[in-house]
């Protein structure tokens, strides 16, 4: 099958590209296809608005990315992915995030079995777990009643449940013993230690979150605050009836789909939480993975998590293409990317409480996407993932939009914030000046937009200035607004994202579900690690390894 830049929907996309990519924005708005730019390419669904106008496209670009698409068989792709055929073709399996989402009502058949039954045991399992520790049920091995909880991975065992938590803390159901919840990622123990200088290990519990249950990133982790615990509770807890096996039945939760990994390192099989190998791990906050995510919101509040994300499943999977938002979102990045030769993305969320959705789409996309080989195994020709990075705008602000106004590099940026914030506020005069910084908020969001599309023609005439006070324009930009931050529709933007990087791995050929490139770095670390340790194999090694290893047998000496 020849490769997508072969075929005539890519060819006329590069003549196309040619004339319309030398125009200025600042001309399409001007002499727009219709007069109305906004109303010709912004969208909704799911409470959710999508303006596309400040793209550096016309009318005629979004058909012919649409007739790419459909060269590329996107709708065909979308029918695979939702009914859980396997299109995760190098681990020949399906890719079922979204059956995580499915209502109980549901049903989907795949390979025999249907899986929305066991989807909400796990989820009646997560009810349980969660109403015991908001009870103040959940007792430590000496009694006393949880009040940490901990999280301990890495990937999406981490930057999801993170995200998200973040983002929804003004869900905090009103509970008898709420539980505060926390996140250790990192392998060097940096984050752990903090937290085991300052908690009570009889009221702290710990989840331990890994798919595959062999990442030595959260098992490093996991053995240090299962020492931590044996050795503060056991050894010298002195108290009667107090052991290492209830300490690991009281104060552990596993999440893995390797329950026999879990009960191997001795968390109770009554304390483990499914996780499918259908599931990616940073497409699995929807599942069990999402535990702390339901102990900050309460079940209620991620049952709407997961029923917003079904909104956007069910838009994605019956929308037309050319008012699909996760389509049209897709093609202005093929757009960009392919054809305009723009290969840097910055996320901008002008919502503190959005402050790790950039952190989350890095992953989410170039763990995706970030491939060179097609699914028929040949080496692309054409660039596919861009750079994804970005910060808090209002912060980003005074950090680095000097480069987008002034920087040599062209960048698509995403403007993210919700249209309604502090209505709810029951103080007046309190909620009138939360307001008052939102409507400050928004207008920075709008503005910045704005002098990002038409540079010098977005300051009012003030006479000539000189060169460096001079803004080009033209950075192509987004801008997603929500009607206001709930968990439906963060739900909804979450599956927007992942639907988006789906459609784009289509249309390049790519598949988007494995990362074996994780997997090299994860077996050349190990390799290492033991060459440290065991001071052998170091012949093996190139110079600056060599050199490396030297100088930390010599630190290690001293």
């Amino acid at each position: 099958m020849a490769q997508i830049d072969q075929t005539p929907a890519w060819q006329a996309l590069v003549e196309h590209a040619g004339t319309v990519g030398k125009l200025h924005l600042r001309d399409m708005f001007r002499t727009g296809d219709d007069g109305d730019r906004y109303r010709q390419f912004s969208r909704e669904a799911a409470g959710l608005r999508l303006d596309l106008s400040k793209q550096r496209w016309q009318g005629d670009t979004l058909e012919l990315l649409l007739e790419l698409a459909r060269d590329a068989g996107v709708p065909e792709a979308i029918e695979r992915l939702l009914s859980g055929e396997r299109v995760n073709i190098s681990e020949g399996r399906p890719a079922l995030h979204t059956a995580l989402r499915l209502p109980a009502d549901a049903s989907l058949m795949v390979d025999g079995e249907d899986l929305v039954p066991a989807v909400h045991a796990t989820l009646a399992q997560m009810d349980s777990m969660v109403d015991r520790l908001h009870a103040g049920q959940w007792r430590g091995a000496t009694g006393k009643s949880i009040r940490d909880v901990v999280n301990l991975g890495v990937g999406g065992s981490d930057l999801g449940p993170l995200m998200v938590t973040h983002a929804l803390s003004d869900f905090r159901p009103d509970v008898a013993h709420p539980v505060e919840v926390h996140f250790a990622s990192t392998m060097d123990g940096s984050q752990l230690a903090d937290y085991l200088s300052r908690f009570n290990p009889e009221t702290t519990l710990f989840v331990l979150s890994s798919k595959s249950f062999t990442t030595i990133d959260t098992l490093s982790n996991a053995n240090t605050a299962r020492d931590w615990l044996v050795n503060r509770l056991v050894t010298h807890g002195h108290q009667e009836g107090v052991d290492a096996e209830l300490v690991m039945h009281q104060h552990f939760i596993g999440v893995s789909a390797s329950p026999d990994k879990m009960s191997e390192w001795g968390i109770a099989a009554d304390h483990q939480l499914e996780f499918w190998e259908w599931v990616g791990g940073r497409y699995s906050l929807w599942g069990a993975i999402g535990l702390p995510i339901a102990l900050v919101i309460g079940m209620e509040g991620f049952r709407r998590l997961l029923a917003g994300a079904h909104a956007m499943d069910h838009h994605f999977q019956t929308a037309a293409m050319q008012d699909n938002l996760p389509v049209v979102l897709a093609l202005a990045g093929i757009w960009n990317n392919n054809f305009l030769d723009i290969r840097a993305h910055s996320i901008l969320p002008y919502d503190g409480r959005l402050e790790y959705f950039a952190a989350y789409l890095e992953q989410l996309e170039m763990e995706s996407n970030g491939k060179s080989v097609t699914n028929d195994g040949d080496s692309v020709d054409y660039s596919t993932c861009p750079v994804l990075w970005g910060q808090l705008g209002p912060n980003a602000q005074h950090a680095f939009y000097q480069l987008l106004h002034q920087g040599t590099q062209a960048v698509e940026c995403d403007f993210i914030a919700p249209l309604a914030r502090y209505d709810d506020v029951a103080d007046p005069a309190t909620r009138a000046h939360l307001m008052g910084q939102h409507r400050l908020t928004l207008a920075n969001c709008f503005a910045q937009s704005r002098v990002l599309m038409l540079g010098d023609d977005a300051i009012a005439d003030d006479g000539p200035r000189p060169e460096h006070k001079r803004y080009r324009g033209n950075q192509p930009s987004t801008t997603l607004l929500l009607e206001r931050l709930t968990p439906e529709t963060l739900g909804a933007l979450i599956a927007l994202y992942e639907h988006k990087v789906f459609v784009q791995a289509t249309i390049w050929g790519i598949n988007p579900f494995d990362q074996w490139g994780v997997e090299l770095g994860k077996k050349i670390a190990n390799e290492t690690r033991d060459i440290i340790e065991g001071r052998q194999g170091l012949d093996d090694m190139d110079a600056s390894t060599r050199g490396l290893i030297e100088a930390t047998w010599r630190a290690a000496d001293e």
